[in-house]
């Protein structure tokens, strides 16, 4: 594929699930680039783009790739979701029956590593540089990509906000600007039918979105992925919250990933994604069903219903906020700021309220998780209220 630029060509791609601020990150990308003498292809569906291409000019290769123009990402910067599209592929582990028809003669393992298919498409494409923006799973891969001599630039996005090594991901504040607002609406049914309300809200690994919207006084509670918590205990604490709210309900936020004392997470079913995760949900049904029993233990022996709703998708949708709009703009345009200095291997961040970058390979060097010790009373359920000078605008950090 030539190459017809005088400083040559970008490839971007969006990976993992959606978030408001994508788009602004691909328009600021290719405005900055296309602006310094780049051309801008755009990858489509993530890096299974990047598997599904067939490298022979004659070939249909519209649903692997797009050339961005200025037209093109100007319009869709004002909208959520991402234009490219985005998947859950991860090349290095492809199942069977993932592979493309093209692929299938050469790789017919129950899974495949099909990263030397991945390196013959960029080359065939002409990418100098590749820009990858996602959470964790889509990152790790581009840390493998780095290792094998790809020029890569990292951009972390995800409403869970657990990308080591930056204060902030892209989608982060839309999904707690979203999730106080659901909340809000909904409290006045929890409120006219004196019930507990049980809203069980995205979060695998890490509670920053149940916790945020909790320490925003969203919620009363919430439980998280990095403590186990006692059902009879928060029952309890519960009823408490109810019977001295005069409108007579209280609200527990759930993440996804919280678990009960010894026991596993809780998935929707067995199936597996290529980074090895299943589908979770249904943590918040168990507990709300666990508290309707326990209340009478603690309600003088009268049962309190509970209103049960999982927040889900409607926290990853519609356009982005002010913070996701913004953001995305100084991340991309930090991307072509150190491309253009030669740089590459990096993750841009935020890190104290400032723009910087680091290397790449924090990604998968260790966790994010929320500091209980310093910000979750593990025996109230709820954030703590204290000590927050010099921490950063969303409170808590990549420590």
């Amino acid at each position: 594929m030539a190459n017809l630029t005088t400083k040559g060509r970008i490839g971007i791609l969006t990976g993992g699930g959606d978030v408001p601020g994508l788009n602004p990150a691909i328009r600021a990308v290719t405005m900055r680039a296309i602006r310094e003498g780049f051309e801008v292809i755009g990858l489509r569906r993530g890096w299974a783009g990047l598997i599904d291409i067939i490298p022979d000019p004659k070939a249909d290769n519209e649903e692997n790739f797009v050339l961005l123009t200025k037209t093109l990402v100007d319009k869709a910067a004002r909208t959520g979701g991402t234009f490219l599209h985005t998947s859950r592929t991860r090349p290095s582990t492809v199942p069977k029956n993932s592979v493309p028809n093209h692929l299938r003669d050469k790789y017919s393992a129950e899974s495949n590593d099909l990263t030397e298919e991945v390196l013959k498409n960029l080359e065939w494409l002409g990418i100098d540089y590749l820009i990858a923006i996602g959470g964790d799973d889509t990152l790790s891969y581009a840390v493998h990509l780095y290792k094998k001599g790809v020029k890569v630039m990292a951009i972390p996005k995800t409403m869970d906000n657990d990308v080591p090594g930056t204060d902030y991901c892209i989608g982060f504040s839309t999904c707690v600007t979203r999730t106080i607002s659901l909340t809000n609406n909904l409290r006045t049914v929890a409120g006219s039918h004196e019930r507990f309300m049980v809203l069980e809200v995205f979060g695998r690994y890490a509670g920053f979105t149940a916790m945020l919207p909790t320490m925003a006084g969203a919620a009363h509670r919430c439980v998280i992925p990095e403590h186990p918590f006692n059902i009879e205990k928060l029952a309890q604490i519960m009823v408490e919250d109810r019977n001295a709210n005069p409108s007579k309900y209280s609200i527990l936020l759930v993440s996804e990933g919280a678990m009960f004392p010894g026991a596993d997470m809780v998935y929707e079913n067995a199936e597996k994604d290529m980074f090895g995760h299943a589908k979770l949900g249904g943590i918040g049904d168990m507990v709300s069903v666990r508290l309707k029993d326990l209340s009478p233990q603690f309600n003088n022996g009268k049962s309190i219903s509970v209103i049960n709703q999982k927040l889900g998708y409607l926290v990853r949708c519609g356009d982005p906020d002010a913070i996701d709009s913004i953001v995305p703009m100084a991340f991309g345009t930090m991307a072509l700021d150190l491309i253009l200095k030669g740089i590459h291997g990096r993750l841009v961040v935020l890190q104290n309220g400032r723009y910087d970058h680091v290397p790449i390979e924090v990604v998968t060097a260790t966790k994010k998780l929320v500091n209980v010790q310093r910000y979750y009373d593990t025996e109230r359920y709820h954030p703590y209220y204290k000590d927050f000078e010099m921490l950063p605008l969303l409170i808590m950090a990549s420590d």
